[in-house]
């Protein structure tokens, strides 16, 4: 009897916890799956895309330049980061250039970025390094070049995003070879890119 009794109150007592269990489980939310995983942020982004660049510091030129531009970013938290860009311009985009001028870039710097709305993020970016204008005997050979721009990035998926952007790079060149292509003889040239970034 006593036995009995004590398997009788042996059972009531996950019977009474187990609404108390049932109470702890959580019911995933409707449509949950691979959308509802949390965001990753990946640490690299590689670009390649179309290039322009006007062309001031060649004298009597009409047409900017085609090329390919490319950067690699390197994010450090949510909004910064710093990048490498290289560009090669050739091509004009119609006759009208004397001579047969091109444009090689190298600049890094850091760059902020943010989402906009959904798939929109935007960025703005202060970069440094050379210049070199081929084709025209400019001075120097080299200059030091700079400037600011920003983009305007749309992902097509959490790797892959589809760039477009633009910045206003400062440099010195002249054709005179009396003069040293100081900062008397300051240029500033638009450049706009389209193209696609991957994120690693």
């Amino acid at each position: 009897m006593k036995r009995n009794s004590l398997l009788s109150i042996l059972a009531l007592v996950p019977a009474a916890l187990l609404p108390l269990m049932a109470t702890g489980q959580v019911a995933p939310a409707a449509g949950s799956g691979a959308a509802d995983r949390p965001e990753v942020n990946y640490r690299w982004d590689a670009y390649a895309g179309y290039g322009y660049t006007s062309l001031n510091q060649v004298n009597q030129s009409r047409y900017g330049l085609q090329g390919v531009e490319a950067s690699l970013g390197r994010n450090w938290g949510k909004y910064f980061g710093l990048m490498a860009d290289g560009a090669y311009y050739k091509y004009p985009l119609s006759s009208g250039n004397p001579g047969t001028p091109s444009v090689d870039l190298f600049l890094v710097g850091p760059f902020l970025h943010a989402n906009l709305y959904g798939r929109f993020s935007a960025s703005v970016r202060v970069l440094i390094g050379g210049e070199h204008t081929g084709g025209e005997s400019e001075t120097p050979n080299i200059s030091f070049a700079g400037g600011a721009g920003g983009g305007l990035d749309y992902a097509l998926s959490p790797r892959i995003t589809i760039r477009a952007s633009g910045d206003d790079i400062l440099s010195s060149f002249v054709q005179d070879p009396n003069h040293l292509g100081n900062s008397p003889h300051q240029r500033g040239n638009s450049r706009a890119t389209i193209g696609v970034v991957y994120k690693f």
